[in-house]
C-alpha cells in the first residue's frame, strides 16, 4: 500500500508518485516515542468520574496531562502512514514503530517536539521461581499478625498490578478466594491486545507468564490447604496489565507500561506494583541505558512515573532490581530511580541486611534508593507486592492519606529509621510502628546516637543475637560495606574501614548510629 502523506510545506518537495514503494515497519522496526505540541486545551479530561473523584479526595488539581492526545495530531500521524502504538496522554506522546524514512519525515513535522528512542531491554526483577514461594518468613518480619488484630486486610482498596503475565491466576489455590469473590474488576493485555480475559490466565506463551501470578499471590495470597498466609491485602480489589513477554532479558516495551499506568489511572487505582525494571540490553547497545542515567529523570518511564505521583496522587512501588551482584550495573534499574516512588529491595532472613542480588541505589542520587527492604529469597519481585499489601492495609485504615503521607509512614515505621542506607533503605517495614503512626501515637526510642574516635570501638548491646547486622559508609547513607559481627558477653567491637565516618549497627529492635570523629 502506498504511503499516504499531509503536505505541510516543509514536504511540499516529496512526492508519493516520484517515490519507489517503500518499505513499511514491522515487528522487529525500531520503536520510538513522538512527543507532541501543545493539546487541545478545549478537550475534556479522559478519565472516570472516580479518578476525578479521587483528584477532590487528596486536593490534587485537573490539569493537561489528564488530556487526551490532539485527535487532529493522530489524524495527521494517520494520514501519514504513521500507525501509533500506544498514547501517552501524560508524556503528551505516542509510540511507533518507524522505518528510517518514516523517522526523517516525522521529525520535520511541525506539531512534533522531539523523537525518542525506546529502550530495547526488560528486566523481570525475579531469579527463577519455584512454583510454591516459602512466603511466610516475611509475614513475620513486618508483624502480619498486627495488621491482621486490627482488622486491616486491604478491604475496600483497588490495586493496579502491571507485569509480564498471571497464567493460571484463577487456579492458584492461593489466589482462589480473590476469584471466588470477583476480586479482579479487570485485565487488560498490551502485549496482544485480542486474547481474552480468560486467555491470559490459560494459555502459557512464555515461562515469565508465571510471574504476575507470583506477584499477585505476594501482595493477597492466603492458601487454606496449607494454611499459609502470602501476602497482606486478602481483601482488596485488583486490575491487571501485562505488558510484557519473554524471560530475563529482552526488547522492552515501556510504552505498554505507561499505557497500562494511564488506564489505571483513568479509573482512579492509586495503588501500583510494578515488579518490571529497566536496565540494559542486547540489540542495540547505543540504545541501551546506562548506570549514569539512573538519575530519575532520564527515562521517559521514570518522567511517568513521577507525573504519577507528583499529579495523579498515585503510590508506585517498585521492585529496586537484582542487579547487585552483576558488577557492571549493581545498582537499581528506571523506573526505581524515580523520587515519587517506592522503590523496594529484598533482605536476608536472619540479618535483616542485604540480600546478594538486590540492587543497591546509586550515589549520584540527592535521595535514598531503595526506600525500604524486606526479606525475599527469589528477587525483589517478591519484596515489592509485599510492601504494597502493606500499603494497602493502611489505605484501609485511612482513605484520605496521600500517597507521599503512606510513603513517609512506611518509612518512619522501618527497623533502621531514621538511619537509612543505599543498600537497604530504611529497612523493614514494621506493622506495629506503622499502626501507632496512623494513630498519631508516640514511637518507641529505638534509635541512639554514638561518637567513637581512632580504629575502633566497642559499644554495650542488649540482643539476643549472636550475630548482628553492620553497615559501614563513606558517609549518612553510602555503604561500604556490610558485615555479620558477633556479639560476645553483650558487647560489640567495631573496627574501623579506611575512609568511613559513620557506621549503622542494626539490632532490629534498636539502631545504634555511630559517628567517627
Amino acid at each position: 500500500m502506498l504511503l499516504r502523506l499531509i503536505l505541510f510545506s516543509c514536504l511540499l518537495s516529496l512526492s508519493v508518485q516520484a517515490q519507489p514503494r517503500e518499505a513499511q515497519p514491522d515487528a522487529v522496526s525500531p520503536k520510538y516515542w513522538i512527543l507532541l505540541d501543545a493539546k487541545d486545551q478545549t478537550a475534556a479530561p479522559a478519565v472516570s468520574p472516580a479518578a476525578l473523584a479521587s483528584r477532590q479526595l487528596l486536593s490534587l488539581p485537573v490539569d493537561d496531562t489528564d488530556q487526551p492526545v490532539s485527535a487532529w495530531y493522530l489524524n495527521q500521524l494517520r494520514q501519514a502512514g504513521i500507525q501509533p502504538v500506544c498514547q501517552s496522554r501524560w508524556l503528551n506522546a505516542v509510540s511507533a514503530r518507524l522505518t528510517t524514512e518514516q523517522y526523517a519525515r516525522v521529525a520535520a513535522l511541525p506539531f512534533v517536539r522531539s523523537i525518542q528512542a525506546i529502550d530495547p531491554a526488560i528486566i523481570i526483577t525475579s531469579l527463577d521461581l519455584p512454583t510454591n514461594p516459602q512466603l511466610a518468613p516475611v509475614m513475620t518480619q513486618i508483624q502480619a499478625p498486627d495488621f491482621t488484630q486490627a482488622g486491616l486486610t486491604g478491604r475496600f482498596v483497588t490495586i493496579g498490578v502491571i507485569d509480564a503475565g498471571f497464567f493460571g491466576a484463577d487456579s492458584v489455590n492461593a489466589l482462589k478466594h480473590i476469584f471466588a469473590r470477583e476480586g479482579v474488576r479487570q485485565v487488560r493485555d498490551y502485549v496482544n491486545d485480542k486474547k481474552t480475559h480468560g486467555k491470559l490466565f490459560r494459555t502459557l506463551e512464555t515461562m515469565s507468564d508465571f510471574h504476575g501470578t507470583e506477584v499477585l499471590a505476594a501482595i493477597a495470597g492466603n492458601d487454606p490447604t496449607e494454611n499459609l498466609q502470602y501476602g497482606l491485602a486478602t481483601d482488596a480489589q485488583f486490575y491487571l496489565a501485562r505488558t510484557d513477554q519473554g524471560n530475563r532479558e529482552y526488547r522492552g516495551e515501556e510504552d505498554n507500561w505507561v499505557a497500562a499506568m494511564e488506564w489505571m489511572d483513568s479509573l482512579g487505582v492509586r495503588l501500583i506494583n510494578t515488579s518490571l525494571g529497566y536496565a540494559k540490553g542486547f540489540s542495540n547497545p547505543k540504545e541501551n541505558y546506562e548506570p549514569r542515567q539512573m538519575d530519575g529523570h532520564t527515562s521517559l518511564i521514570s518522567r511517568a512515573a513521577q507525573i504519577a505521583a507528583d499529579k495523579k496522587g498515585m503510590l508506585i512501588i517498585v521492585s529496586a532490581g537484582n542487579e547487585g551482584d552483576d558488577r557492571s550495573w549493581r545498582i537499581i534499574s528506571t523506573p526505581a530511580d524515580a523520587q515519587g516512588v517506592l522503590a523496594i529491595g529484598a533482605t536476608n532472613a536472619k540479618l535483616w541486611n542485604r540480600i546478594g542480588y538486590s540492587s543497591i541505589g546509586p550515589e549520584t542520587l540527592p535521595y535514598l534508593k531503595p526506600n525500604v527492604s524486606c526479606f525475599s529469597l527469589y528477587g525483589t519481585s517478591l519484596s515489592a507486592p509485599v510492601i504494597t499489601g502493606f500499603a494497602a492495609c493502611l489505605m484501609q485504615a485511612n482513605p484520605k492519606l496521600t500517597n507521599k503521607e503512606l510513603m513517609a509512614i512506611i518509612e518512619k515505621s522501618s527497623h533502621l529509621y531514621p538511619y537509612g542506607n543505599n543498600f537497604i533503605g530504611y529497612g523493614v517495614p514494621q506493622a506495629s510502628r506503622a499502626i501507632a503512626l496512623l494513630r498519631n501515637q508516640p514511637l518507641p526510642n529505638t534509635a541512639r546516637l554514638v561518637k567513637a574516635s581512632g580504629k575502633t570501638c566497642a559499644l554495650y548491646v542488649t540482643t539476643n543475637e549472636p550475630v548482628v547486622s553492620v553497615f559501614h559508609k563513606k558517609d549518612a547513607t553510602h555503604v561500604l560495606q556490610q558485615e555479620a559481627a558477633k556479639v560476645s558477653n553483650g558487647k560489640l567491637t567495631l573496627h574501623r574501614e579506611n575512609g568511613e565516618k559513620q557506621t549503622t549497627v542494626d539490632l532490629k529492635k534498636e539502631v545504634i548510629e555511630v559517628i567517627w570523629e
